[in-house]
């Protein structure tokens, strides 16, 4: 590699290296990444002079004869570094967060679409976007905004190709939500392929050789990950396993056939269920989540039900692919371990290859996981390409 590319893979390399082990010196950024310390520096420097890392004052007490080992970091939102839009638009509500080049979240919140029809949701999501920035970024570096959605994304164009439960086909989704904001960059991808790409960026070290990745909403999708790539395939189609069969399942899907896994397994599915069983008195994953954490047997039963459904079905797939890492983002096991052992226990009986239950785990993130995602749409091609995407940023007048 020569030129102008290996200047880029340079300073990748330099802004990895500083994201897994900062702060660091400079030294030991060439140590650990390969690259020379020349080499080091410049890209340090042109980093630092993009406002992706800081000099950190010398440690104190580190006096002795040389030159001193300044640390470098990331330049993270606390300290007045840049920070990233985030926005996960589910169907029943949008996640509005603020996130900062480690994944943090630094401001988060709630956006129902209660009483606002699908087509109406880019404009009332963008405005209420709009307002969270005033009040949350002024004054920071915006890099501009990463957005994660269900159903089937082509990232490249920005649209929405299909999501079933808001009625979209081929919707603009990235420039109308861009023009609602007033022109910054938007990046928009699916949110089960946002997820894995989160978990290979800021997540566990096995997720950067091989995961897949299971998304159990009021969407069912999947992605897989390797050698740090997600697979996304012609047309960005791969992970559609709403139609997956789930063993021993007999529940009615709309294509006609049963035990299809979104029919068995989705938000909408349990809801409608523990509606029909009297647990609770409206449509609400979370009011399920809320009774079973108050004592109600039958809301726990049912969310060990689901569980175990995903878990049959997380054999299949750990059965076809077996990768190092199993992430099931399943609003219950992600806030209860007691479910996500059911998910363990069910996949480990039904898996021909995977007698490993610490293979399949939660999203790093927690509670956090659907922002920390929608951010990482635009922080992942940053950190793979810094200089030329932060060019691009500044073209358009955004990173400023």
């Amino acid at each position: 590699m020569a030129g102008d590319g290996r200047r880029e893979a340079n300073a990748a390399t330099v802004l990895r290296t500083v994201l897994d082990h900062g702060p660091v010196s400079r030294s030991a950024v060439a140590r650990l990444s390969g690259l020379s310390p020349a080499a080091v520096s410049r890209q340090a420097t042109d980093l630092t002079r993009l406002g992706l890392l800081r000099e950190l004052p010398e440690p104190a007490g580190s006096g002795g004869v040389g030159r001193p080992q300044i640390p470098v970091d990331l330049h993270l939102g606390t300290g007045g570094g840049p920070v990233v839009a985030a926005l996960h638009l589910g169907v029943p509500a949008s996640t509005l967060a603020l996130v900062d080049l480690r994944g943090r979240v630094l401001a988060r919140r709630r956006h129902p679409h209660a009483g606002i029809a699908p087509d109406r949701i880019p404009g009332a999501v963008g405005a209420e976007l709009r307002a969270f920035l005033r009040r949350y970024a002024s004054g920071r570096p915006l890099l501009g905004v990463g957005a994660a959605i269900g159903g089937r994304v082509d990232p490249a164009a920005g649209v929405v190709v299909r999501h079933d439960a808001l009625g979209w086909r081929h919707r603009p989704f990235a420039a109308e939500l861009s023009r609602a904001l007033g022109g910054p960059a938007v990046r928009l991808d699916n949110h089960a392929r946002a997820i894995a790409q989160s978990e290979i960026l800021f997540g566990r070290p096995a997720a950067r050789r091989s995961l897949v990745h299971l998304f159990v909403g009021n969407v069912v999708d999947a992605a897989v990950g390797l050698a740090g790539v997600v697979h996304r395939g012609p047309g960005a189609a791969a992970g559609d396993v709403a139609h997956l069969p789930v063993p021993d399942s007999t529940a009615p899907c709309p294509c006609g056939r049963s035990g299809c896994l979104e029919a068995t397994a989705s938000n909408t599915a349990l809801e409608r269920t523990a509606v029909r069983r009297g647990i609770v008195p409206e449509p609400d994953t979370g009011l399920v989540i809320d009774a079973a954490a108050a004592g109600d047997r039958r809301a726990d039963r049912l969310l060990r039900e689901r569980a175990r459904a995903v878990g049959r079905a997380t054999a299949l797939l750990l059965d076809v692919l077996n990768p190092d890492l199993v992430v099931v983002t399943e609003q219950a096991s992600v806030l209860e371990p007691s479910y996500l052992e059911e998910i363990r226990g069910a996949a480990i009986d039904h898996s021909h290859v995977c007698d490993d239950p610490e293979r399949i785990v939660s999203p790093h993130a927690g509670p956090a996981t659907l922002p920390v995602a929608a951010g990482t749409v635009l922080l992942n091609p940053l950190f793979k390409r810094p200089l030329e995407t932060v060019g691009e940023l500044l073209r358009g007048g955004v990173f400023h």
